[in-house]
């Protein structure tokens, strides 16, 4: 009874129904000052139904909310931000067509009156510099004009930032997916500082190394339920993916000599620094810190290799977006349609789509790749994020492109699922498709045959074999050359 009266949140057997499908079945969970919860489970588990919950986006159809020990009968987004929650979404919600200081003015709504726009200002960048020193980042710009890894910087950033009511319990969804190395290891950093001065946080994480070493006490989820909580010493990493329920397969590892194709050129593009080639049957990644020109390359080749805009039966390339809500899904069509809109050529007679033909194939990959949902017909915001990304995954891999352009595709997907693309990964690329994969994982750029580093814009480094390693890259990403 301590615990809740002490608890910054306590949720207390919420149970949310969406239509058949049971989101949450009586979870109960409560994060104390001072404690980092780490929040695991697959895709579709329940963690953001939970985190809508605690943050005052949903309320439960069964179950109560509390904090300081106060049963709170009306809890909505307002209440939970004047108690100090803050939240810092898998699918970023700053406005993109205001700047950096028009969006802390947006979150902190007092902040209005003759000079509001200097306050915001001092607000944010004392914010930025406290979380990601050196980050250099101008409040000024547009949030629409951000890479994908400095919209993640700034929504932490203001998640963490007092403008008069100061953060208690920041949730952290999954809030390094976009961020390297060097930027994630500043995050992680802060936390433990927030935490140390009493904070509390809720974080949330495919990335697994990461929930165990920052977190105090991990819960674990599936099917909307706890199905594991205890301290975070007494999991490993074995034990954790157990507890998710997936059976621990072989560590990723690079592929053999043998696996490797030695066959002809498939493409090159002119580069600033070393130049860029790719062959057949290849797995090259692109690596370095985030917003050096990764993405930039993977949408040139796209561009150079697209002859039009409608869809080819026989494409060149296809692509899997990172940044799903900006390039990635069609938010008003159904799952299925996202699905099968690079397959038209194969899916049309006289243009007309094959109804039947895209239900089997969609049905195909919803089994292979395991998208969670009940109805491939639903919208694609009924799943989660990491279920839409599947999905992203899924329609690429179904198409005849033998060169697949894929920008940190994986982000925000379950251990268990990662596996499985690896492993479908590697089958296709042993019947001679060539993967060019810009990661922010090193388990994923050590998959990879070679790997390309950037800098500024440039390719610095071309590492294969055992130089593939994080020593290396780091060494190339900061210095310009390999170690």
């Amino acid at each position: 009874m301590n615990e809740v009266l002490k608890a910054v949140i306590a949720v207390d057997g919420a149970r949310v129904s969406f239509g058949a499908v049971r989101a949450l079945d009586g979870v109960t969970l409560s994060v104390m000052p001072g404690e980092c919860v780490g929040l695991v489970g697959h895709n579709g588990a329940g963690k953001s139904t939970i985190v809508s919950v605690i943050n005052g986006g949903l309320t439960p159809h069964e179950g109560s909310v509390a904090s300081d020990g106060q049963r709170l009968e009306r809890y909505g987004i307002n209440a939970a931000r004047a108690r100090g929650v803050r939240c810092v979404f898998q699918e970023l919600s700053l406005c993109p067509n205001l700047s950096i200081v028009e969006n802390t003015r947006v979150m902190h709504r007092h902040l209005g009156g003759f000079g509001w726009r200097r306050r915001a200002a001092n607000i944010i960048e004392k914010s930025l510099d406290t979380v990601f020193p050196g980050h250099g980042i101008d409040s000024g710009r547009a949030v629409g004009d951000l890479s994908i890894a400095e919209r993640q910087m700034v929504e932490i950033s203001m998640a963490f930032s007092n403008a008069g009511t100061p953060p208690r319990l920041v949730i952290l969804d999954e809030p390094t997916s976009s961020l390297d190395a060097s930027l994630a290891r500043q995050m992680l950093d802060h936390v433990r500082r927030f935490i140390a001065a009493g904070g509390a946080v809720i974080f949330i994480s495919h990335i697994l190394h990461e929930i165990l070493e920052t977190s105090d006490r991990i819960v674990v989820m599936k099917d909307g339920r706890v199905v594991a909580e205890r301290p975070a010493d007494r999991f490993d990493h074995h034990g954790l993916v157990e507890a998710m329920g997936t059976v621990a397969k072989e560590e990723s590892r690079p592929r053999s000599a043998r696996e490797r194709s030695t066959a002809p050129l498939t493409l090159s593009h002119p580069t600033k620094g070393l130049p860029f080639t790719a062959r057949k049957g290849e797995i090259i990644a692109l690596a370095g810190l985030a917003g050096h020109g990764q993405t930039e390359l993977l949408l040139a080749l796209h561009a150079a290799q697209s002859g039009n805009w409608l869809p080819e039966r026989d494409p060149l390339v296809t692509f899997v977006a990172g940044d799903r809500r900006l390039n990635g899904v069609f938010e008003l069509w159904s799952i299925l349609r996202n699905f099968s809109i690079a397959s038209l050529g194969d899916l049309t007679r006289r243009g007309l789509i094959l109804a039947g033909e895209e239900v089997t194939k969609g049905a195909d990959w919803r089994r292979r790749i395991e998208i969670r949902t009940p109805d491939m017909a639903n919208r694609i915001l009924s799943l989660s994020g990491g279920n839409q990304q599947k999905v992203l995954f899924a329609r690429a891999l179904a198409t005849r492109a033998p060169v697949v352009l894929m920008d940190d595709p994986m982000r925000g997907v379950d251990v268990g699922t990662k596996q499985e693309v690896y492993a479908i990964i590697r089958e296709e690329a042993a019947r001679g498709r060539t993967f060019i994969w810009y990661s922010t994982e090193m388990d994923e750029v050590r998959l990879c045959d070679r790997v390309y580093v950037f800098r500024e814009g440039r390719i610095t480094a071309e590492l294969a074999g055992d130089a593939v390693n994080e020593t290396s890259i780091i060494a190339a990403s900061f210095e310009g050359v390999a170690a």
